[in-house]
Formats: C-alpha cells, structure tokens, sequence
C-alpha cells in the first residue's frame, strides 16, 4: 500500500463488500456471536459496509445516515467480555484471510480491528 493510498482506495468497495459478507457469513457459524444478532443479518451488513467504507477513507454515507459512530455506547447494550471479543475477531480476521489483498493493506486492517474490538469490551 503506498502511504498516501487509504485502505479503501487500495481494497476498493467491492473487496469491502466481500470482506463484510465473509464476516457475516462467519458470524452465522459462530453461536455465542449469532445470538446476539437479529434473524436477519441484511440490515447490520449494510451498516458495517458503510461503516467500513467510512473508516477506510471511502465516502462518508454512514455518517449522512447514522450520524457519527459512537461505536462503545452503539454495543453496549451487549456484554462483551474477553471471549465475545475473540468470537468476532476471529469472524473477522478470517474474512481478512479470505481476501486478496497487499500484506501492508492486511496488517493495517487487522491492527484496526484488533484495536476495535478491544475498545468495545465492557466486561
């Protein structure tokens, strides 16, 4: 990734897409998480799309249509101890693993959502 490249515009929106199905299709595999989600996963999907495309130097549609992300007070609602940490990282850096992408793009994806999830953790 050259430095001056966003993570979005190295991935691309489809790549964030596929990324995002991936960990959704992780998250139905995976019990404690699956609870915590409604029956239909479409609407979060959608969500964490727009979410991701923000954070990663995209276009700011989520902040039009949700407003700043306030990502703590949004999950903490949901107990989220160690373990529900770990359940969704690994969701989700598998997905990382499922696509092709530059090691400079993965480690500066990963160090984000490493850092993500341990903020979320209100347990």
């Amino acid at each position: 990734m050259n430095s001056p490249q966003s993570i979005y515009e190295s991935l691309g929106q489809e790549k964030i897409k596929l990324l995002v199905n991936h960990f959704y299709k992780n998250v139905e595999k995976t019990q404690d998480l699956r609870k915590l989600y409604p029956e239909d996963l479409a609407p979060a999907e959608e969500r964490l799309f727009l979410f991701l495309i923000h954070v990663f130097g995209g276009p700011h549609t989520y902040l039009e249509l949700r407003g700043h992300p306030m990502l703590r007070k949004r999950h903490f609602q949901w107990p989220i101890d160690g373990a529900m940490r770990n359940s969704w990282l690994n969701c989700m850096l598998t997905a990382i693993d499922q696509i092709t992408m530059e090691t400079e793009v993965k480690e500066a994806i990963q160090s984000y959502f490493v850092k993500a999830a341990n903020h979320m953790i209100n347990q």
